[in-house]
């Protein structure tokens, strides 16, 4: 088993909620010929790990020195000048030889808030190889005036939530893939993921990629006479009007509960920050 199992042997576990982006480490911060210089550290090569929108923001920021590095092939542009790998690294180990064999000074973590296993690789490898690793988190989604909405730990719960309902719609990605077989006779469930994928005669799953309009969800909710909205607190802009619309329509929305992240060296909030972190604002 890896020794970066839930645990980091040189600073011990990869839990925790991190620091703020103004508990800065040692070290000023300059531009220099349009590269990212941390003057003190010696910092000349990031490892940006990308899963959503904002990470292609600062990958079009980097010069041909840094690398983006992407789970899978998505869209990507082919004009960005900073490397890209695309592919897994076995592990928070293979991912610290990754740093080693690549001369990485920084790791910065811009992956989803709910893909908590890379998040404690990245974590641990950055330790594992002793270089500095930030994190672009989003801030959740709260409750407004005339949101109704629940919080479920896990699918079980999730399961024992929707009994009541009929019509079912779930904006979780590809998880709800692997339950298809369990629907209840009662209901029909409408999936949401950025793949399509067969569905069967209580479920329909659509494939589709954010950012969606209002209106757009407005008709989705309509002809599918969606009775309930399960989602991920995933803090994206570009899928908030499906919150809207259950707030419109006075529908229960169903949120799965965000895993815990690692403890990393800074965490920033928005692009902008991390920008200016880099000296590239």
């Amino acid at each position: 088993m890896s020794s970066c199992a839930g645990f980091c042997p040189q600073r011990g576990a990869c839990t925790g909620s991190g620091r703020s982006v103004r508990h800065r480490p040692s070290g000023r911060y300059r531009r220099s010929g349009g590269r990212c210089v941390i003057e003190g550290t010696h910092m000349k090569r990031i490892l940006l790990l990308g899963g959503i929108t904002e990470a292609l923001a600062i990958a079009r920021r980097l010069g041909p020195e840094h690398i983006y590095s992407l789970a899978g092939v998505g869209r990507v542009p082919a004009d960005l000048a900073c490397q890209l790998k695309v592919g897994g690294y076995g592990g928070a180990e293979g991912m610290a030889q990754y740093i080693r064999d690549q001369g990485v000074d920084l790791l910065l973590d811009a992956t989803h808030p709910y893909a908590a296993q890379i998040s404690r690789n990245a974590a641990c490898a950055a330790r594992l190889t002793g270089i500095p690793c930030w994190a672009l988190r989003r801030t959740a989604w709260q409750a407004g005036a005339g949101d109704d909405w629940g919080e479920v730990a896990d699918w079980s719960e999730l399961v024992t939530a929707l009994a009541p309902f009929k019509r079912p719609l779930f904006t979780l990605g590809r998880e709800p893939l692997q339950h298809l077989h369990e629907i209840p006779e009662h209901q029909f469930w409408t999936l949401r993921a950025l793949d399509s994928y067969p569905g069967n005669d209580h479920c329909e799953v659509i494939g589709a990629r954010g950012p969606f309009a209002l209106e757009d969800e407005r008709q989705l909710f309509e002809q599918r006479d969606i009775d309930v909205l399960i989602s991920k607190n995933s803090g994206s802009s570009s899928t908030e009007p499906k919150l809207e619309v259950a707030r419109e329509r006075g529908l229960p929305v169903l949120i799965l509960k965000r895993p815990e992240l690692p403890e990393v060296d800074r965490i920033l909030w928005s692009v902008d920050e991390v920008l200016e972190a880099l000296g590239l604002e």
